[in-house]
């Protein structure tokens, strides 16, 4: 009995074996990226996934804090931001958001491709077929109707299998410059590798040759510190803050940085443990994997109950009081960067030099870089509270240091103090306040997604019909 199991055992390494590519990487044939594929072979886990569309509300941040506004001044981010929903919703919010603009042609629009980047498993496809050079190639619109399918089976999952694959070729690369590579890593590492290819800082390459390509800042270490380091060393900015006139970087989602960083990540405690864990199927046969991400208290049994002794009651309490301690502090830096973007303006105004606004200009840089990792990693409460207060400390700091030298500054110009600044209670008065035309931007996006999506939806039917 014992060799007939070996034998057959062997048989389905072999199978995989010359089905997939040893790393584990991609599968030698092209990406599945429509995940219905995977319905009924895979039925628990496609239905948990599915239920990820029950986060249907679109919370408007910068209707909450429409300090965020001025924060973001020239930036796609003032003009629309909202609270990250479900994978379900990956397609469609980013074609609903204002920062994709309301492009007419495959040549336009103020986004590059790699927009796309961690919001399909039509994106692995698209390399395959096209390569990076290919696929990076100009801007967002090119692929919309290549671009259709929901974050799903494929992303994370070599074709028909549950192996994990990181199916980003740029997130491959930089795991390898944290010394382990994919196919080298334990399985506890792969299942953060998968999610930590795209809850990840990245940012999108100015060089000649790999303009917009997406890249991870990682050379010189995971921290806000040592990628601050990274980015000034490039030179590199995100934007130039419409007030101010700094040279701005804007923080994605470093959520796998601060995991790394925090009491989770040292001990080995994985994204899934949290996020996707084990539950009995709902015939009571067996165990799968729950692939509706969400918040582990929802199902606090089989995830923090699985270590902690604590009840859920003590456990969400505290990560209550850490969240604000966090929002606390948060809070604070957003009040003293406001009127520091302002207060340089001001001194702009008064005929401030380049050489006089320089180390002003870095302070508030980095100032911000420092409140926007913390807030952008999102369960930073949760992943590294203690790393999110250090982080945010220091960026209090640097913006006193730069709301100092704007004082000295604005004096020396004979600019009265404080200065006057403008009302900005409401999303509405902050966006005026730097001029935006918020009625223009949102006439040309509903255009847009009443002509332009419903071909590329067309479109991709039609190119999909032809699949097996």
């Amino acid at each position: 009995m014992v060799m007939k199991m070996n034998a057959k055992k062997a048989a389905i390494s072999a199978i995989l074996a010359s089905s997939f590519i040893v790393s584990g990487a991609f599968a030698s044939d092209k990406t599945e990226p429509r995940n219905e594929v995977y319905k009924d072979r895979y039925s628990a886990q496609f239905e948990s996934w599915h239920a990820t569309d029950e986060s249907t509300e679109n919370t408007d941040l910068l209707k909450e804090d429409p300090r965020l506004v001025i924060l973001w001044a020239g930036y796609g981010f003032a003009k629309d931001y909202n609270a990250p929903r479900g994978h379900m919703y990956a397609i469609t919010d980013i074609r609903n958001t204002l920062r994709t603009g309301a492009p007419k042609s495959d040549t336009d629009g103020p986004m590059p491709m790699a927009c796309w980047s961690c919001k399909s498993p039509d994106v692995p496809r698209v390399i395959e077929e096209q390569g990076e050079d290919g696929y990076f190639s100009g801007k967002w619109a090119k692929s919309g109707a290549e671009i259709v399918n929901v974050i799903g089976c494929s992303d994370c999952h070599v074709k028909g299998s549950p192996r994990l694959r990181v199916s980003r070729p740029f997130a491959l690369r930089a795991m390898e410059t944290l010394g382990t590579p994919f196919d080298k890593a334990s399985r506890k590492d792969k299942q953060s590798m998968v999610c930590g290819q795209c809850h990840v800082e990245y940012y999108f390459e100015k060089t000649k040759d790999k303009k917009g390509f997406v890249r991870f800042p990682w050379d010189m270490g995971t921290t806000a510190d040592q990628m601050e380091v990274y980015y000034d060393n490039l030179e590199f900015s995100d934007w130039t803050n419409a007030l101010s006139k700094a040279p701005m970087l804007k923080a994605q989602h470093p959520g796998y940085e601060t995991w790394k960083l925090g009491v989770h990540g040292k001990n080995n405690v994985s994204c899934t443990d949290c996020h996707m864990p084990r539950v009995a199927k709902a015939n009571g046969k067996g165990k799968f994997t729950d692939h509706k991400v969400g918040n582990p208290f929802d199902r606090f049994k089989e995830t923090c109950g699985t270590c902690h002794t604590q009840s859920k009651e003590f456990m969400v309490n505290l990560t209550n009081e850490r969240k604000q301690k966090v929002a606390d502090l948060n809070d604070r830096v957003e009040n003293q960067l406001v009127k520091a973007h302002f207060e340089a303006k001001a001194a702009w105004d008064a005929g401030a030099s380049k050489e006089e606004m320089k180390a002003i200009l870095t302070d508030i840089r980095h100032s911000q870089w420092r409140w926007d990792y913390a807030t952008a990693s999102h369960g930073v409460a949760a992943h590294a509270p203690e790393e999110a207060l250090r982080v945010l400390g220091t960026a209090v700091d640097k913006v006193g240091q730069a709301r100092i030298k704007l004082a000295r500054l604005l004096t020396a110009k004979g600019v009265k103090q404080p200065i006057s600044y403008p009302d900005i209670s409401t999303k509405a008065k902050a966006q005026a306040a730097l001029g935006m035309d918020m009625k223009k931007l949102n006439a040309e996006k509903e255009h847009f997604k009443k002509t332009v999506v419903p071909k590329w939806e067309a479109e991709a039917k039609k190119r999909e019909a032809t699949y097996k």
